[in-house]
């Protein structure tokens, strides 16, 4: 069936309405994990109440087709899917971001994209109290939490609204916006090497997409009890969290406890999960803890794991073949391909380490800096053909970044990579200075900026280096003003610093102090230099550098 062809067109309905035409309306489409390990169950027709029920509220308080909604909100908090959903019935833009972002952060995505509506909650609202006057966009804040009879904030401020209080008379029914399949429904913001970070967007179409890799590398059906471990502020959370599992009927565990491995694997036990979609640093967590959990559990319901977010180390690989018995597969895409592009998968034979192979109507090339095809483990810049259908349609408010991603009709991923002679693509690394850190990807831009806000510092440069846990950390160079001294004290205020301000994945872990910073002629910091420098590797010929 061509789902595009369904009436309406709309991501919203196609996860909630017609979920509940094809006789799913009872069936549980997600169950709520709490942390003492308490669950609630919201079924397919209470998902498309409550989300339309949204949906009028904010078409009530004024929000237009194609203005974008902000949701800044908690793993675990109900509003956030129902809000997401009702968002792209009433034919808005969402853009999910993470609920532990500092201030500054959210406000460089405000400002970006010019949110004209924020949904977040009452603890998360007084945190950002300080820069809500400089957003002149943002029309309304809707607090998830007030009480129906709760006026505190919104007598204080008047774009304050009581979403509790405007549900009790919404209609739990709503007619779905209908779209074209080029019509944006989601609007993600990933951090480049340098200058603010990038929104990406994402059209209808990227549901074909998504419901092909659901089909081809998920393998779900409509039996399966799933579980993705990814937050919503992260394409994975959006696309394999929320839409693709939803618009193929399936049920979906959240889990609104942090980490902890006893707990996740007395939810895979308990919750008789069958396929489980997490992240390296998640597992090399739980590598580290074993004995806290090996033996101890019953995970025969466990059919399949999947790992996304950074390459799949083969260790990793080994030991959830030892200790868990089950087959981990690796997939890539990233925030601008908005699904799985390459990956391992059920009926493919597994090169542990290897990124796998593309999917069916995807097309990737191995290239040099003219982007013509290299041989057969070459390393060379991984490029896709571009035009398949959740390819990102533009960065906002930047259409000459957006151009400059492709060239000659192929999309530059960023990513160093070889495919050897069975047709297996291999990661080698990244291209750019992006840090990959546990997954997300960290501009050292934004937090070279807040370091150089401390009197202490005037110069500092950040890099990415490996971690055995989190794939990458983070590691800045830091010249301090004459006078300044570097002590214990010093440090806890920059990490206080940068959480406040960008969030804890952005803090550094290790600092490295220097009379200066290298340079080239016209005072770009040498990244290249310092990395190489710190690894203890030879830097190469710098004198061409630009």
């Amino acid at each position: 069936m061509d789902i595009t062809k369904i009436s309406p067109l709309n991501t919203g309905y196609l996860c909630t309405g017609y979920q509940i035409e094809k006789g799913l309306g009872e069936k549980v489409a997600m169950r709520l994990i709490q942390p003492d390990l308490s669950f609630s169950d919201i079924t397919f027709k209470e998902l498309d109440q409550k989300s339309n029920q949204f949906a009028n509220v904010i078409k009530q308080i004024g929000l237009q087709p194609q203005e974008i909604m902000t949701i800044y909100l908690p793993v675990g908090i109900p509003e956030l899917y129902t809000g997401f959903l009702g968002i792209l019935k009433a034919g808005g833009i969402a853009c999910n971001v993470f609920s532990n972002m500092g201030k500054d952060a959210l406000y460089t995505r405000l400002e970006d994209s010019a949110s004209t509506y924020l949904l977040t909650k009452k603890s998360l609202y007084k945190r950002l109290k300080t820069i809500i006057d400089d957003l002149p966009s943002l029309k309304k804040i809707i607090l998830v939490d007030l009480h129906q009879d709760e006026q505190d904030e919104t007598e204080e401020n008047p774009k304050v609204v009581n979403l509790q209080k405007l549900l009790v008379s919404a209609s739990q029914e709503f007619s779905p916006v209908h779209n074209d399949l080029e019509t944006p429904y989601v609007l993600h913001y990933t951090s480049g090497s340098t200058g603010k970070p990038k929104g990406v967007i994402h059209v209808q179409q990227a549901i074909v997409h998504q419901l092909r890799t659901i089909e081809e590398v998920l393998q779900l059906n409509e039996n399966d009890i799933y579980w993705c471990t990814a937050d919503p502020g992260w394409v994975t959370g959006t696309t394999y969290g929320i839409t693709a599992p939803w618009m193929s009927g399936v049920t979906q565990i959240v889990n609104a406890g942090g980490f902890n491995p006893v707990d996740w694997f007395q939810i895979v036990q308990d919750q008789k999960i069958t396929v489980w979609y997490t992240a390296p640093t998640a597992l090399r967590m739980l590598m580290r803890e074993e004995d806290k959990f090996k033996g101890k559990f019953d995970l025969s319901n466990l059919d399949r794991m999947y790992s996304v977010g950074e390459p799949l180390n083969p260790e990793i690989i080994r030991w959830v073949k030892k200790t868990l018995d089950k087959q981990i597969y690796d997939t890539w895409f990233q925030t601008e391909t908005n699904a799985i592009m390459i990956s391992n998968r059920p009926g493919l034979p597994v090169k542990d380490g290897s990124m796998g192979k593309p999917l069916s109507t995807i097309q990737p090339r191995i290239g040099d800096d003219q982007a013509q095809a290299l041989p057969a483990n070459k390393t060379g810049r991984l490029l896709v053909k571009a035009g398949w259908e959740s390819m990102m349609r533009g960065y906002w408010n930047n259409e000459q970044a957006y151009q400059k991603k492709f060239e000659n009709g192929w999309y530059d991923t960023n990513d160093l990579a070889y495919q050897d002679q069975d047709g297996y693509y291999w990661f080698v690394g990244r291209n750019d200075d992006v840090i990959n850190t546990s997954g997300h990807l960290v501009g050292p831009f934004e937090v070279e900026s807040a370091l150089l806000e401390l009197d202490e510092i005037v110069e500092a440069a950040v890099i990415g280096a490996p971690d055995p846990m989190l794939f990458e950390k983070v590691v800045t160079f830091i010249v301090l003003k004459n006078g300044a001294e570097w002590n214990r004290k010093l440090e806890i205020a920059i990490r206080i610093h940068i959480t406040n301000k960008l969030g804890p994945i952005a803090v550094p872990l290790d600092y490295i102090i220097m009379n200066d910073l290298p340079k080239n002629q016209s005072g770009k910091i040498l990244r290249r230099v310092l990395k190489a420098n710190y690894l203890g590797e030879d830097a190469g010929d710098t004198s061409t550098m630009a």
